[in-house]
């Protein structure tokens, strides 16, 4: 056990290593197949654009959310410190990542807790994987929710990056019916979440049909975790971990593009959390005018937050300046004017759209 508990500490930092220093991105998000028609008679002033919005009645500054990262090893503590003090700054939410290796080893529950430390007010998300909640139960959800004082919990969905992990968990069954369970035990908002590979219409129902609160799709496009578990297979030791070096590539172009899985989900229920591939705030404003409540990036807030504060400030702040310029160019003074901003989908993703309602 005591080996366990070691391996799923230093994966963390395996993975913050990789996603920063290699190429971890994979495919298409449909973004680039997406345009906002533009609005040459805006009628509002661009000075008084409102970004604010509500999430399970939270009051949010902005739907930017900062989408589920790290934690769990005492290297990460102060890059989630980090970045829940910019939520708190910018009051936007924030999620932390899997929080399994604090479950199983207390002694690094404070590289979690940490971000309640540092964002007293912000909407905060705790976060288990599914097989974690089937194995343990509803004790270890309230135990996440417990560590940080969230607001929220994410049951994170990750099983093409289960399959290409040498210490993988292969057996899927019983997560419906566990996550089902939870919903039913706890008051606090369950968020069903995909890690890069898309959440489906009818899976997105399955969700909602269990008592989900909300789905987080985890579009294809972004950061692929095929990718970043291929590339520790190929740096590990062991040489039976070679084959999923292999396999690992050979998935990279497995999954739901992010614009159709959300298009997807969106027509299913609310509130969603797009994510996958976001990468500035007009991919935001493509994502609000598709039906997304908040919008999830990753990646694009990591290398900033590994370097300072002013530099993740930055970057919010450009993210934000974009976001606010294709409000006004649209012609959207507040953030749910953007549902009835007018879309153009073109190529590739125009074509699955299509194919995915006619099926």
């Amino acid at each position: 056990m005591a080996d366990k508990k070691r391996f799923t500490s230093s994966r963390k930092l395996d993975h913050l290593r990789i996603c920063v220093e290699k190429e971890v991105e994979s495919g298409a998000t449909g973004f680039g197949d997406i345009s906002l028609v533009h609005n040459a008679l805006p009628e509002c002033n661009m000075r008084s654009i409102d970004l604010s919005t509500r999430f399970f009645g939270h009051a949010l500054a902005s739907p930017l959310f900062i989408s589920a990262m790290t934690g769990g090893h005492p290297g990460t503590k102060e890059t989630n410190a980090r970045l829940a003090r910019i939520a708190e700054r910018f009051g936007i939410g924030m999620g932390v990542g899997s929080q399994r290796a604090a479950l199983e080893n207390p002694a690094l529950a404070d590289t979690f807790s940490v971000v309640r430390d540092e964002a007293p007010h912000a909407f905060l998300v705790a976060n288990l994987g599914a097989v974690q909640l089937r194995d343990h139960g509803t004790a270890w959800a309230e135990r996440a929710i417990e560590m940080i004082g969230a607001d929220a919990i994410a049951i994170h969905l990750n099983f093409l990056q289960e399959a290409i992990q040498p210490e993988g968990d292969h057996n899927a069954t019983g997560c419906l019916s566990a996550i089902s369970t939870l919903c039913g035990e706890i008051k606090t908002p369950v968020i069903i979440k995909e890690t890069g590979c898309g959440i489906s219409r009818e899976v997105a129902r399955q969700c909602w049909n269990a008592g989900a609160g909300a789905i987080d799709i985890g579009g294809w496009g972004g950061t692929s975790w095929a990718a970043v578990e291929s590339i520790r297979a190929d740096e590990s030791g062991n040489a039976q971990d070679k084959y999923l070096k292999t396999l690992g590539e050979d998935f990279a172009g497995w999954g739901i593009p992010t614009v159709v899985s959300l298009a997807e989900v969106a027509e299913t229920g609310s509130p969603v959390i797009a994510s996958g591939g976001l990468r500035n705030g007009i991919d935001m404003a493509k994502s609000l005018a598709l039906g997304a409540d908040l919008c999830g990036m990753a990646l694009p807030l990591l290398k900033p937050a590994l370097e300072s504060d002013d530099a993740l400030t930055s970057k919010v702040e450009a993210i934000h300046r974009e976001l606010v310029a294709s409000m006004f160019l649209c012609g959207a003074s507040k953030i749910r004017d953007m549902r009835t901003a007018r879309l153009l989908i073109m190529g590739n993703t125009r074509q699955m759209m299509d194919d995915s309602n006619s099926s």
